[in-house]
């Protein structure tokens, strides 16, 4: 046999909780299209299929060479316009594009900069080097290989998306 209690409401309770329910739903629905528009940028993917126009096929040489290429980055409400670099070369018919940025502290990389050490990329600010094809030389500061660029070719031009890791 169940036990009933007898749960008597007293009006000013009942007010209370009514007021208190009907508040927190008008304030929840100011405060919703406030918190979303704040937000929602930032939530926003990223487009990962953008590839970006750098050079022609027809360009490239099996040393290295330097392509700057521009384009149009959204932080959530600002827009900016980037300039990024990238070393391209191509092997055959493989087509390989580096970041330029060390690895080690973020520094920028040349090719062949140093006499000393021919056919490398070369940091000048911590002496850091890379093989052609970005892996790191074994007792200089980077720890990793140079970053590699999505490539596409479509119709005879190069297409880079994002740099990722090799590793």
């Amino acid at each position: 046999m169940l036990s009933e209690k007898n749960h008597n409401v007293s009006r000013r309770q009942f007010l209370t909780y009514t007021l208190t329910g009907v508040g927190g739903f008008m304030a929840a629905g100011m405060i919703m299209p406030m918190a979303r528009f704040a937000i929602d940028p930032v939530l926003k993917a990223a487009g990962e299929g953008d590839m970006n126009a750098v050079a022609e096929v027809d360009e490239l040489t099996e040393e290295p060479q330097r392509f700057d290429f521009s384009f149009e980055q959204q932080d959530a409400w600002y827009s900016s316009e980037v300039t990024e670099t990238a070393w391209i070369y191509r092997e055959g018919d493989e087509i390989t594009a580096l970041s330029p940025t060390c690895t080690h502290l973020g520094c920028t990389v040349n090719w062949n900069a140093n006499p000393e050490h021919e056919n490398n990329y070369f940091c000048p600010c911590h002496g850091g080097r890379f093989e052609k094809d970005g892996t790191n030389i074994a007792g200089t500061p980077p720890t990793e290989p140079l970053h590699k660029y999505q490539v596409e070719v479509r119709d005879g031009t190069v297409y880079l998306g994002n740099s990722e890791p090799q590793i």
